[in-house]
């Protein structure tokens, strides 16, 4: 999956791309979306439901770094098995809004057998 481009609405807070990242706890995916606004600031919606304002993108991936997040994007399948998984088994949350969101923003992956 690339990172996509969100439509704008011409304003400063409209978005401007979307990327998703995700940290792993066994076959437990938790994950971040991090969208970078038109105005050059970021936001981190996480796993709580909470949306984390930051200055820029770079201090946003700081901070998703810092957690042990990794992007989506930037995964191969060595990368995914030494998480534990395929990397088809990934698929991005989605929902209608964020309040739908949250809910699905840990996931747990089926036993392999």
């Amino acid at each position: 999956m690339s990172e996509s481009e969100i439509p704008s609405a011409g304003d400063a807070g409209a978005s401007r791309s979307e990327q998703w990242w995700l940290a792993t706890l066994g076959r437990t995916v938790i994950w971040a979306r991090l969208r970078v606004r038109e105005a050059g600031t970021a936001e981190v919606f996480d796993s709580d439901g909470n949306t984390l304002p930051y200055d820029s993108e770079d201090t946003a991936r700081a901070a998703l770094m810092d957690a042990e997040f990794v992007e989506l994007d930037g995964l191969d399948e060595d990368d995914a098995r030494s998480r534990g998984f395929a990397l088809a088994e990934l698929a991005p949350p989605r929902a209608g809004d964020d309040e739908g969101l949250a809910a699905l923003m840990i996931q747990k992956l089926p036993q392999r057998h």
